[in-house]
C-alpha cells in the first residue's frame, strides 16, 4: 500500500527513532532505497512504524559487528531518518519496502531493550548554509560537482542528459550533494563522513575531494536514483 503523502515535518518527530542497523549501506536524505525486510524484529519495527509515524532510521554498524549481530552491536553515531513510502506484505509474511530519506540524525542514547528492535534517542541535523560565503559559491560548487560526477560516470546512454535535467530542476546544492553521495562508488567511511557533514558547502567540497581521489570505476547504483524534492 502507498502513503498518500511523503511530506515530513521535523517538529512532528519525537526524537525517539526506531533504528534498522545495516552493515554495508549509508542512506542519505532525498533518495529512495528499496529493502526486503524478513527478520521478525524488523518486521515488528516496520509494522509499528506504519501504525505510528511511518519513520525508521537506517544506521550503519561499526566495524566488528559480526561478532554480535544477533544482539546490539555498536552503531556509528550518524544515521538517516527515513519515511516509509510504500510497503507490501508477501505471502511469507515478509515485507518489500521503499524508504525515502528525509533528514540526518545524530544518535544520542540507546533506550533499554523493551522491544524486539532497537530504539535510540536522537536529534535531527539540519543543513547549514554559511551566510558569510562569497557570492556565487553555491553555483560554483554545484557546477563543479556536476562536472566531477560526469567525469566519474561510465558512458551510460542518456546519463548526461539526465544530469542536466537534475540541474534544470533547480535542486539545492545540499540535495545534489546527497544524491551524488548516495549514487557514486565511495567507501563507507567516506559516505558516513559526507552524511555527518551539515555545512552544505563543506559537504560539497568533501565530495569533490572524494570523487577526484577515488579509483576509476562506475557508480555503484543505477543513475539517476529515485529521489524526492521533499
Amino acid at each position: 500500500m502507498a502513503d498518500e503523502s511523503l511530506s515530513f515535518s521535523p517538529d512532528r518527530f519525537s526524537g525517539v527513532a526506531r533504528v534498522f542497523p545495516l552493515p554495508n549501506l549509508v542512506m542519505f536524505p532525498h533518495v529512495m532505497q528499496a529493502m526486503h525486510i524478513f527478520e521478525p524484529r524488523y518486521r515488528a519495527m516496520l509494522e509499528e512504524a506504519v501504525e505510528d509515524d511511518r519513520l525508521i532510521a537506517l544506521g550503519l554498524l561499526a566495524p566488528g559487528w559480526e561478532q554480535e549481530y544477533e544482539g546490539r552491536p555498536t552503531l556509528r553515531s550518524t544515521a538517516c531518518l527515513c519515511r516509509v513510502a510504500t510497503h507490501q506484505r508477501t505471502p511469507e509474511g515478509t515485507y518489500n519496502v521503499l524508504l525515502l530519506g528525509v533528514r540526518r540524525l545524530r544518535l544520542v542514547r540507546e533506550l533499554p531493550p523493551k522491544k524486539m528492535f532497537r530504539v535510540i534517542e536522537s536529534e535531527i541535523l539540519e543543513d547549514i548554509v554559511p551566510v558569510d560565503a562569497a557570492v556565487g559559491t553555491a553555483d560554483r560548487l554545484q557546477k563543479e560537482l556536476l562536472a566531477a560526477f560526469k567525469r566519474a560516470m561510465p558512458k551510460i546512454p542518456d546519463a548526461y542528459e539526465q544530469l542536466d535535467q537534475l540541474l534544470g530542476a533547480q535542486i539545492t546544492l545540499g540535495m545534489l550533494a546527497d544524491i551524488v553521495s548516495y549514487t557514486i562508488d565511495l567507501s563507507l567511511d567516506w559516505k558516513l563522513r559526507l552524511l555527518a557533514e551539515c555545512d552544505v558547502f563543506r559537504r560539497a567540497e568533501l565530495l569533490l575531494e572524494a570523487i577526484e581521489g577515488r579509483p576509476a570505476s562506475g557508480p555503484q547504483r543505477t543513475f539517476p536514483p529515485d529521489f524526492s524534492l521533499n
